[in-house]
């Protein structure tokens, strides 16, 4: 069955359907199912996606294994190497499932497609008509919930991943939002000041902002209930050096 001539939509969802807009909303009555990737049988990232197809038309979830991917490289070139790899799987497991289901399809995105998700790079090679969707990012939803701007008068903001964050500071960047962290690694930057959040929108919603010194015992205690609450954590900070 070709996939010619069909629709993908991409639709940035936030963190849940609470912050699913009109315009996303009707993305997805457009579409006749929705394909995810699950990490395992008891995703509680796909029970999030689940609720959010549930609470707009009751729109079909197709459900795909997340093909495994290589997490042991440490190298630049040898981590970039694993992710293309795990890109490629992805797109050929996408690919069999529109062979086998005809009708337009939605793909749903944590945040917004634009900023730090892969979900435009698996379909771009595709034979779809893609569409995105945009959302609400988490450095939005960060601010928000911090009530701040994310950078001073004039100046910019840097937004990086947590495996970036000490070359991006070696190279001079002072005013950071960090995504995609493993973990809380802010050894000698104690005088920095930190707006943190873990899992907004969610149940274990958690924020913590302050001098990094002064917080990080109740930054790492935020980290675990989060986990507690929900079973994941995603965590997102601006990071700002002394003035």
């Amino acid at each position: 069955m070709s996939a010619a001539g069909r629709r993908l939509r991409v639709i940035g969802f936030g963190m849940g359907p609470q912050h699913v807009t009109p315009e996303a909303a009707a993305a997805l009555a457009s579409v006749s199912y929705v394909v995810a990737f699950a990490k395992a049988a008891a995703d509680p990232l796909l029970e999030v996606r689940r609720a959010v197809c549930a609470a707009y038309g009751e729109v079909p979830l197709v459900v795909v294994p997340d093909p495994e991917r290589d997490r042991s490289p440490a190298s630049a070139a040898a981590y970039d190497g694993a992710v293309r790899e795990w890109h490629a799987a992805r797109t050929s497991a996408l690919a069999d499932v529109l062979g086998s289901r005809p009708g337009d399809v939605g793909m749903l995105v944590w945040g917004d497609p634009s900023l730090y998700d892969s979900t435009l790079r698996l379909v771009s090679s595709l034979a779809v008509q893609v569409e995105v969707i945009p959302g609400i990012s988490a450095p939005s939803l960060l601010a928000a919930r911090h009530a701040i701007v994310l950078h001073e008068v004039g100046r910019p903001v840097h937004v990086t991943t947590g495996r970036r964050l000490r070359a991006d500071i070696d190279a001079g960047q002072d005013n950071l939002v960090v995504m995609l962290s493993s973990g809380i690694d802010l050894d000698g930057l104690e005088d920095w000041s930190i707006w943190w959040g873990a899992n907004l929108g969610a149940p274990g919603e958690r924020l913590v902002a302050g001098r990094v010194g002064d917080v990080l015992p109740a930054l790492e205690a935020a980290r675990v209930a989060a986990r507690a609450a929900d079973g994941w954590v995603m965590d997102v900070f601006l990071l700002r050096a002394p003035r």
